[in-house]
């Protein structure tokens, strides 16, 4: 008997690879910021604007590759991806040091932000 990792026709392997390949890179992404930052001494304007760039970035390549496995209704899958890396990030910035995590405007902004990367990923896929 052949073990399947679908549940309800849906790969689930495929849509955690593909998140995990958008935490790869933005720790990629925010390695090479750390070096910028170091080298070229980037104000915290600039280095705040590359954030929210790399979570975009990171966020529509994990839509686009689960946009490109799933052949219908891709923007629902690319905000799926979204959305589970916002979570995965907000859990892990409360567990890892924040003292609290406060819902103000930034947090609904970044929220905003990755869902609707993965949402364009998938779109566009």
């Amino acid at each position: 008997m052949e073990q399947s990792s679908k549940v309800s026709g849906i790969p689930v392997v495929f849509l955690l690879k593909s998140l995990l390949f958008s935490y790869i890179l933005t720790g990629v992404f925010l390695a090479l910021l750390s070096f910028l930052l170091y080298k070229l001494g980037f104000g915290e304007k600039v280095v705040a604007i590359a954030i929210i760039a790399i979570y975009v970035a990171a966020t529509f390549f994990a839509g686009f590759m689960a946009g490109k496995k799933m052949q219908s209704r891709k923007f629902l899958w690319g905000l799926l991806e979204g959305a589970a890396y916002f979570l995965i990030l907000a859990v892990i910035s409360a567990f890892a040091g924040e003292e609290s995590v406060t819902f103000g405007k930034s947090f609904f902004t970044t929220m905003a932000l990755c869902a609707g990367g993965g949402t364009l990923g998938g779109m566009l896929s």
